[in-house]
């Protein structure tokens, strides 16, 4: 791949990460357990592995962006995850700037 393709595969998950968050905070407006979430965001364009996946949710509601539950359903027991009102305002207030960087990124790609 090269340097320069290096450079770029750094760059990508760099912004990756960011967007991946982004999608999970939207996605968790309703409440999922994390295979039904993975379907979603997936069905939605934004792939990620479960190694990429719990980490993430464990970190959001660790940081008091979400709120989980275990629950049986169908015979076997799972994490259902939400936001909780943390999250719901920080959703609020991210979804805000990526419009608004996004925009901006627009004109400035068209020149």
């Amino acid at each position: 791949m090269g340097a320069e393709g290096d450079l770029y595969e750094s760059y990508r998950l760099e912004l990756r990460r960011g967007s991946l968050m982004l999608g999970v905070l939207a996605r968790l407006r309703e409440e999922r357990y994390g295979y039904t979430l993975r379907q979603a965001l997936a069905a939605d364009g934004l792939e990620m592995e479960e190694s990429t996946l719990y980490p993430l949710l464990r970190r959001l509601e660790t940081q008091g962006l979400l709120i989980s539950e275990w629950r049986e359903e169908e015979k076997r027991k799972k994490r259902f995850y939400r936001l909780s009102p943390a999250g719901e305002i920080m959703l609020k207030r991210l979804l805000e700037e990526w419009r608004r960087i996004s925009g901006s990124l627009d004109k400035i790609a068209e020149t």
